[in-house]
């Protein structure tokens, strides 16, 4: 096929493209938006596409990729935006024109890993640093979080997104012109980011509004991240079984490769039923519920592992699981990581997945 371009969606035609392509994955592919969209005419449609800069890829005139960004310039940004993103200290003191958020980026399945969502990215990258924009807010799924951070994202925000029909999102924030900490963290975005040098702008409150809820190895000092997980997975019940029990230190290194710790609070939905990502988890602090369009099935403890159904057997999520306490740690292991050990290591793949099978002939015993 031929790709026709990435363009601005202006037209009529071309915006019911991006709202169809939007209603096939989000709603069709992911079963979110359920309430909201518009299944008579399979279409997603939300407030701030009225005020928007909507960016699409096509193929044979098909929409096979698309992005939204809402400009501080062009409109005020919406009241879901600012709770959603905790925007309020960054617009006290940083002009709107100098703001971004970027939703609802998306390509066909068929085009994931391809190198398409780096050009979309890439055309909307001319455009933030030709108007001298200087904060990209946005948002992912814990399972996508190590890409972003790879690609010079931080985490900000004191308290992830919770929505009933986004499900569970963590708030990310680009510092655009910061090249400088693009080269600290090694970024891979960093050959294609445009360096202003000494008339760089950077907002002052960056350094001290940037935290977030996250620990990633990319985001602390060499080996912090290391001994944060080490201290907290010897803190848990000897006796229970874990996911990387009798796993070499070299294996275990390896397993932890491109993992997260999160934090969550109490009434967050870590797992939405029906999600399409694989990545597993090992509760690390704090209690959760399993449960089943309201009913309770389980209660998880620290050291209890779930995500593991999903990433077995590659199908999307069975149940939805919440933050019963506030405080909640997570531990968030990368599907692609475990995999290419599985595939490359055949000791560990054995170990890995005997240690899976007893915590699920476990967790029956304890249902029975």
């Amino acid at each position: 096929m031929i790709r026709d371009g990435i363009h601005l969606a202006t037209t009529e035609e071309e915006r019911n493209g991006v709202f169809g392509l939007r209603y096939d994955i989000y709603v069709e592919e992911m079963g979110r938006y359920q309430t909201v969209a518009d299944h008579e005419n399979r279409r997603l449609i939300e407030p701030e596409d009225e005020t928007g800069r909507i960016f699409y890829a096509a193929e044979d005139g098909k929409v096979v990729g698309t992005s939204r960004f809402s400009w501080g310039h062009d409109a005020p940004f919406s009241e879901r935006q600012v709770k959603h993103y905790q925007m309020a200290p960054f617009l006290a003191e940083v002009p709107p024109e100098a703001i971004m958020v970027g939703e609802r980026g998306m390509v066909v399945p068929r085009l994931r890993g391809s190198d398409l969502f780096k050009e979309m990215n890439e055309a909307t990258k001319r455009f933030i640093n030709e108007q001298r924009i200087q904060l990209v807010f946005g948002a992912c799924e814990p399972h996508l979080l190590s890409l972003y951070l790879g690609q010079g994202m931080r985490t900000f925000a004191e308290q992830n997104i919770n929505s009933p029909e986004a499900g569970y999102l963590i708030p990310l924030i680009t510092v655009v012109e910061d090249v400088e900490y693009l080269r600290r963290i090694r970024a891979r975005t960093l050959e294609t980011a445009r360096d202003f040098g000494a008339d760089a702008r950077i907002p002052e409150c960056v350094d001290r509004l940037v935290q977030g809820t996250v620990m990633s190895e990319r985001l602390t000092a060499s080996g912090v991240y290391r001994e944060e997980v080490d201290e907290a997975l010897d803190a848990l019940d000897g006796g229970r079984l874990g996911a990387l029990d009798e796993l070499t230190a070299e294996e275990t290194t390896r397993c932890l490769d491109s993992s997260n710790i999160i934090e969550c609070n109490a009434g967050d939905r870590v797992l939405k039923k029906g999600g399409v990502a694989r990545n597993m988890f090992v509760l690390l602090e704090g209690m959760l519920e399993v449960r089943d369009e309201g009913r309770l099935l389980n209660v998880l403890s620290p050291g209890d592992v779930f995500g593991e159904i999903a990433f077995l057997l590659e199908r999307p999520r069975t149940a939805d699981i919440f933050a019963a306490t506030d405080g909640v740690r997570v531990l968030s292991l990368s599907e692609s990581t475990l995999r290419k050990l599985i595939a490359d290591d055949p000791e560990a793949a054995a170990q890995i997945l005997l240690n899976l099978s007893k915590i699920l002939c476990m967790r029956l015993l304890r249902q029975a």
